[in-house]
């Protein structure tokens, strides 16, 4: 039992950190700040840019802290659903887009209608962070998923660019193997990954959706299809094997192969470029992804990087509308976040920060307007979505390490992934 001198001490401490500012979550503001608690996940530069934003907007906005609660990709939502189980939401939480539905579902976000101003934001867009008619997300941004090339380790292994208007994927994987054979052993041709958005694209070029009605649109014979590309890049060395990859995928995007130079392509997200090129030293292009000989769609879509919203359980709900309002409609954050979180989706904001652009940002921007027509509008996947990326990792490990046969892999992945969207 705590004696009361010591009780007295704790209190008057707690006391002196009031006056410099500090305040609880849940409702408990000091003096005349509110502490704002706010999460995100990413990288290291990522981190270092929002906290230059959280920056600019306490010094607008002085009676608000903001405190930032970072996390890296692999355990973002693990922590954030313990959290929101526990009615200790974030005030402010970041969700990407395969989680909209499930958080919107389970009465854990609040409605933004009418509380963010989105008068210059597309409509097309901002469509995507809304459930059931309620506005339960902001989009941060928009980007594609796209091939990202390194032109200097290509020419290097004796080859060129490819014509990302015509390429197929044998094509890709035949590149990818010549690469790997004209390099000095340390340098592959591609790197591959088992994002949903890869095999969206992949099932979209035969027709095919995955999502439909509620349910996997994908049949078995796309997801082998799917594989068999992987198959075959690991048997011609066009990549690294399975192990390989597993550590590389585990080791996350700044020690990827094509942000650490030793791989010439690799499927990122267009708003990826600019901390890819960073870390590489070098510069990257985007490329569209290549397509199946016969395909009459390309398949690429417009998707949000990814959404801000507010918890319904804040205390703090002016506030936390605040800050996202500033978020997506103030330049200096605009200025500060540029492509990171996508490219902005108000075009205001865009316009203003357009001359400021690093090449990358730039780069980003004029591919996004070459590819625009082609796009398709944007997918929001249904309650259980935010499974999906774990359900075909797995699987896919199983497959490309030999521990599991395509078509027993198929039929098991299939049946996981409905009984999740049937929740």
């Amino acid at each position: 039992m705590r004696s009361l001198k010591t009780t007295a001490l704790l209190a008057a401490a707690a006391m002196a950190l009031a006056a410099c500012g500090g305040g609880g979550s849940g409702g408990d503001a000091s003096g005349d700040k509110v502490k704002l608690r706010f999460s995100y996940w990413g990288s290291d530069s990522r981190q270092k840019l929002t906290e230059q934003v959280i920056a600019a907007f306490e010094k607008k906005n002085p009676t608000i802290d903001v405190v930032g609660e970072f996390s890296d990709w692999p355990s973002y939502y693990e922590s954030l659903a313990t959290k929101v189980a526990a009615n200790d939401a974030p005030d402010v939480m970041t969700i990407e887009i395969r989680g909209l539905a499930e958080y919107a579902g389970r009465g854990a976000l609040a409605d933004l209608t009418g509380k963010v101003n989105t008068a210059d934001l597309d409509p097309q867009v901002l469509a995507s962070g809304s459930v059931d008619g309620k506005q339960y997300a902001i989009p941060t941004g928009v980007n594609v998923f796209s091939m990202l090339a390194n032109k200097a380790t290509i020419e290097k292994a004796g080859q060129k660019l490819p014509d990302d208007k015509t390429w197929t994927w044998d094509e890709f994987v035949t590149l990818s193997q010549k690469i790997t054979e004209g390099g000095d052993g340390s340098v592959y041709g591609a790197e591959y990954n088992f994002n949903p958005a890869y095999l969206t694209i992949f099932a979209a070029q035969r027709g095919e959706k995955f999502y439909d009605n509620g349910k996997i649109g994908i049949t078995p014979d796309t997801l082998k299809a799917w594989w068999a590309t992987f198959t075959k890049l690991i048997e011609t060395k066009g990549s690294p094997d399975a192990a390989k990859m597993g550590e590389i995928a585990a080791a996350g995007q700044e020690q990827s192969l094509i942000a650490t130079n030793k791989g010439a392509f690799g499927m990122w997200w267009s708003n990826q470029l600019g901390a890819m090129a960073k870390s590489s030293g070098q510069e990257l292009t985007l490329l569209r992804l290549p397509k199946l000989p016969d395909a009459t769609n390309a398949g690429m879509f417009l998707q949000p990087a990814m959404h801000w919203t507010a918890s319904s359980k804040s205390e703090h709900q002016a506030e936390a509308h605040k800050f996202i309002d500033f978020l997506i409609n103030d330049p200096e954050a605009g200025g500060l976040l540029l492509s990171d979180r996508g490219l902005p989706i108000n075009s205001k904001v865009l316009e203003a920060i357009k001359s400021k652009l690093p090449p990358a940002d730039q780069q980003t921007l004029t591919f996004l307007d070459s590819v625009k027509s082609e796009l398709s509008p944007v997918i929001v996947p249904p309650k259980g979505g935010s499974k999906m990326e774990d359900i075909l990792k797995r699987y896919s490990e199983a497959v490309t390490s030999g521990q599991q046969s395509p078509d027993e892999a198929a039929t098991k992945l299939l049946e996981e992934a409905n009984a999740a969207l049937a929740g």
